[in-house]
């Protein structure tokens, strides 16, 4: 299924049903009175997030919703029937934007997180309710009141503790299969990844956690040369970046701090709240340099970037390194996780 992480949509809420003007007609009973039943309520639209969807593409066939109006209400006091609410899934991780006003209505982070985007019509008042000692039969009732409808902008961002950004063939989607069961497509072509790709981290310990690989940007992708930023929003969930470089790039390819700056660079440019995430160099492709040579070459990005943090020498095609990067990520993010749940309890 194509990958899709952004659309459109439109929700209608149902209409209320409109109050009834009835009078009660029975033999004997020349006087019955006012007996009109209000209308029902209309059928809410609600967002419901579904586990088992990874994509929006359902979202590209189907893009109206609309729920039942309420029924009017009918004499004998009996009230219209409510219009049922309907329940549209969504993957786990959806935003949801007001088109028109750019708000944020809510964000579904959880399994079966629910969010009403749409509130149905109340229905109207049946003549029943404008009875009164100096008015016994009153011809008056209310209308139901419309459904509320929106413009919606849904918003996937996946859901990962740690995301792979560098530039195109830096070995980010040949580092998630080597650490992951995942199997993204890898070539020897730029931009071989064209949507995220996930996989899970499995510990000793039992412990596990997700990974993010997104496709690869280049210098200028913030003004939208090669794919442009539009994936950097699903790295605004993760706890942790790895900023893969590719230590012997090709011909014509910039040189590891270049291309080192060039990643900061379209970050800043993106978001720098983004630009400020918790984030670790990894130096990939040390299987084609002599001893050492991967450690001289992780001081000088470093230096060129004002990098301080811990430094990550990997082979991702051999696996060389990889472990050492993964536990540490572990601890990591459990330390994390620790320190979250503290701060929690002190509050």
């Amino acid at each position: 299924m194509k990958f899709v992480d952004e659309v459109t949509i439109t929700v209608q809420a149902g209409a209320g049903g409109n109050g009834c003007v009835s009078f009660r007609r029975e033999k004997f009973i020349p006087f019955g009175g006012p007996d009109g039943g209000d209308g029902g309520h209309g059928g809410d639209v609600v967002l419901v997030a579904d586990s088992g969807l990874n994509t929006l593409a359902d979202f590209r066939r189907h893009r109206r919703f609309r729920a039942p109006n309420g029924a009017p209400g009918q004499g004998s006091n009996c009230s219209g029937r409510s219009g049922e609410s309907i329940y549209v899934p969504v993957p786990v991780g959806t935003v949801v934007h007001e088109l028109d006003t750019g708000e944020v209505l809510g964000d579904l982070v959880g399994p079966e997180d629910k969010l009403l985007v749409a509130r149905g019509g109340i229905g109207g008042k049946g003549n029943t309710h404008f009875k009164s000692s100096v008015n016994r039969a009153p011809r008056k009732s209310t209308p139901g009141t419309p459904g509320e409808f929106r413009n919606l902008r849904l918003e996937l961002r996946v859901l990962a503790d740690v995301g792979l950004l560098g530039l195109p063939n830096a070995g980010k989607s040949t580092l998630l299969a080597s650490v992951t069961a995942a199997r993204p497509k890898i070539g020897a072509y730029p931009f071989t990844t064209l949507h995220p790709n996930l996989g899970v981290v499995e510990l000793d310990e039992g412990r596990t956690f997700v990974i993010a690989d997104i496709p690869g940007l280049i210098e200028g992708a913030a003004e939208g040369h090669g794919l442009g930023t539009r994936f950097l929003r699903h790295l605004q969930r993760t706890r942790l970046l790895l900023q893969v470089v590719d230590a012997t790039p090709g011909e014509g390819q910039p040189s590891p701090e270049q291309g080192a700056r060039d990643i900061l660079h379209e970050l800043e440019a993106y978001s720098a709240e983004l630009a400020a995430w918790p984030r670790w160099l990894v130096i990939n492709k040390i299987d084609n340099l002599p001893p050492g040579a991967g450690e001289e070459i992780g001081q000088r990005v470093a230096a060129a970037i004002d990098y301080r943090g811990p430094v990550f020498c990997v082979s991702a095609a051999t696996g060389q390194g990889t472990d050492a990067l993964v536990r540490a990520a572990g601890d990591y993010l459990d330390a994390q996780a620790r320190r979250e749940a503290a701060a929690t309890d002190a509050g």
